[in-house]
């Protein structure tokens, strides 16, 4: 609820990806969008302790927030990895966030 103004920009950058990484394929340049989850950042750090709790719970799988590490490592693999372009790769434990 009241969310209208964010998800419109999210559907922005997930539906501007694809055509992205076709125009700028002839130069040799990848797009990939990472769509993260809830993570602990330096934001989140200043919620209380119980609400950090509550929102990690909220996670299907792992029930956590996200390692910062965690994010790392999904950056190196899509670098690593040529075939991939013109993807949006969530990184979010498969939560979806109640209304």
């Amino acid at each position: 609820v009241g969310q209208a103004a964010y998800s419109a920009s999210k559907g922005g950058i997930v539906g501007m990806t694809l055509p992205i990484a076709r125009d700028l394929a002839p130069l040799g340049i990848r797009v990939v969008t990472i769509a993260p989850g809830l993570f602990s950042t330096p934001l989140l750090a200043a919620l209380p302790e119980r609400v950090r709790k509550f929102l990690g719970q909220q996670v299907p799988f792992p029930s956590r927030l996200g390692n910062p590490s965690e994010y790392a490592h999904l950056v190196q693999a899509l670098a690593e990895n040529p075939m991939i372009n013109g993807e949006v790769v969530r990184l979010d434990g498969a939560l979806r966030m109640q209304p």
